[in-house]
């Protein structure tokens, strides 16, 4: 291994080594800051502080895109009936004249 990687893991473990020193002498006050980030970061992200903000040149128009989708024309009503009327219905719509005797 590398001397300057020996020396950087050692300086993780010193790092974490006093970390945990000063959550087992502080533990309320230290989970009382991460809360206290947490909620900060959670109003920031809420009111819109992951959004890009661009500045807008005066008088600028955004562009508009219209789409015209060509559909084809619905297809003609069906005049099939699976389910027809009794005869007498049929009888009774027509013009007695038209009757055959």
């Amino acid at each position: 291994m590398q001397d300057w990687r020996i020396k950087a893991l050692k300086l993780e473990v010193s790092a974490l080594d006093d970390l945990n020193g000063f959550v087992r002498d502080h533990a309320l006050w230290f989970l009382l800051g991460i809360i206290c980030l947490m909620v900060v970061l959670l109003a920031w992200v809420l009111g819109g502080g992951l959004r890009r903000r661009f500045p807008q040149p005066a008088g600028s128009v955004r562009p508009v895109i219209i789409i015209n989708p060509q559909a084809p024309p619905p297809p003609e009503p069906d005049d099939w009936n699976p389910f027809p009327p009794p005869h007498y219905w049929r009888e009774r719509d027509c013009d007695p004249d038209d009757w055959e005797d």
